[in-house]
């Protein structure tokens, strides 16, 4: 008989009928003590993030000094990506927002909706047509 080694035993958590992982495990605000332009950030980080984090317990939420740096806030996916949103020139309210798209995100790469192009598995019945092997028009 074989032994049951412990790393078998252990099972992936997966989103499913019982079970919802969010897509979002950590944001870091970043923002600069001094610069007016972080102003916004700073009046957002000392009103609204003790609820933001009471709401959203599963979220690892750190904040950040980034001295002489316009103010950031990036989001840190289970899929091992991670978003960054620049908070300059933002309002509070503005600011509230792009948090939430990032609660919201998945974190998965932005994938254009135009059409893709078509490629054949087969060569065309007429060829491969070239402006280099046609014949020189006469002028």
């Amino acid at each position: 008989m074989s032994a049951i080694l412990r790393a078998k035993l252990g099972s992936r958590p997966a989103n499913g009928h019982t079970t919802f992982l969010p897509h979002i495990r950590k944001m870091v605000f970043e923002y600069c003590e001094k610069w007016p332009t972080s102003a916004n950030t700073r009046t957002y980080l000392v009103k609204h993030l003790e609820d933001l984090a009471r709401e959203n317990p599963h979220v690892e939420i750190v904040v950040k000094p980034r001295n002489h740096k316009q103010p950031i806030v990036r989001g840190f996916y289970v899929n091992n990506r991670d978003k960054v949103i620049p908070l300059r020139d933002l309002e509070v309210n503005g600011i509230e927002k792009k948090v939430q798209l990032l609660l919201d995100s998945s974190g998965a790469k932005i994938v254009p909706l135009k059409r893709r192009t078509v490629e054949s598995m087969t060569e065309s019945a007429r060829g491969i047509w070239s402006g280099l092997h046609a014949p020189r028009p006469q002028l």
